[in-house]
């Protein structure tokens, strides 16, 4: 086992306010991470409302939490950075994010390129948006961030080609993380990923099937396909999520428990609120190369 798995009781603030030396991740529901290192921290995908809950209150899928806020944006220390993955709710939470951005007025958030109108619309300052598209690199204070395509079932393209769903390989000290926002496997994907050394990647497991599709809801990664894409690049560990949030749209955590015991080659940890996942770096025997294959190197922050 690579990743190192440590219990907290304690509110995650405090936590998530002390300097580490190391790379540290946290679990803030559904798809949401926090990253800290050094002084830094960075969310991905946070999504820390009730703002679904109020837009689809009494429909067919009332968007209920099935676990509760891991932490307050009042509570949070300071943010330097959100990277957003796609404008879904519980992805880019307009609510969350306009008050991170009210809170911390130099938090800089990095979005695909094909959502600069609707992050704009949505009350974003143009002076906060760092813009990315597929292949495009970002040094972000001590995150060095490649954007990579996903596909929320389907591989869309706006009309300027460009991606509107996206994920992101963070290299920060000795670490290569990968959070694949949703998606699902396709060949893009893996060309832009093949080669890149990912120590851990975070993975959505709630699949897809004809029920979902009916009521446009898009799917992900299955468990199985999810398991297979890490051993198909050699990622050691996967932490897995996107479950436990929405009664509709999920996979019970026993499955990615039995999974887990089964994988041979890959290190299988469902995601959990109240835990810190440290030593993120695999052991190589030769020397992680820090150049991306087709990057562009965007703005420095």
């Amino acid at each position: 086992m690579s990743v190192q798995v440590r219990s907290f009781t304690s509110s995650l603030a405090p936590v998530l306010a002390s300097t580490t030396d190391q790379p540290s991740l946290y679990w803030l529901g559904q798809a949401g991470f926090a990253l800290k290192f050094q002084d830094s921290l960075a969310l991905i995908d946070p999504y820390l409302s009730d703002a679904l809950a109020k837009k689809y209150k009494g429909t067919e899928f009332p968007h209920v939490r099935m676990m509760a806020t891991p932490v307050s944006v009042e509570a949070l220390p300071k943010v330097r950075f959100v990277f957003i993955t796609h404008r879904h709710g519980d992805h880019f939470d307009v609510e969350t994010v306009l008050k991170l951005a009210e809170t911390w007025p130099d938090c800089r958030f990095l979005l695909p390129a094909a959502e600069e109108e609707f992050a704009l619309a949505a009350g974003l300052k143009p002076s906060s948006i760092v813009l990315t598209d597929a292949l495009q690199t970002h040094e972000l204070g001590p995150f060095r961030v490649t954007a990579i395509p996903a596909a929320h079932e389907n591989p869309d393209r706006d009309d300027d080609g460009r991606y509107p769903y996206l994920g992101y390989v963070i290299q920060c000290g000795d670490a290569t993380v990968y959070h694949s926002g949703d998606s699902v496997p396709f060949a893009d994907l893996s060309q832009a990923i093949s080669g890149l050394s990912i120590d851990v990647a975070l993975l959505p497991v709630n699949g897809r099937d004809a029920f979902r599709a009916s009521k446009k809801v898009p799917g992900n990664f299955t468990l199985e396909e999810a398991i297979e894409l890490c051993e198909k690049h050699g990622i050691q560990s996967m932490i897995a999520h996107h479950f436990g949030m929405f009664e509709f749209n999920t996979i019970s955590r026993g499955e990615i428990d039995a999974a887990a015991a089964k994988s041979l080659h890959c290190e299988v940890i469902p995601a959990n609120l109240g835990a810190q996942y440290t030593e993120l770096a695999t052991p190589k025997n030769d020397a992680k190369s820090n150049e991306l294959a087709s990057s562009k190197v965007g703005q420095n922050v």
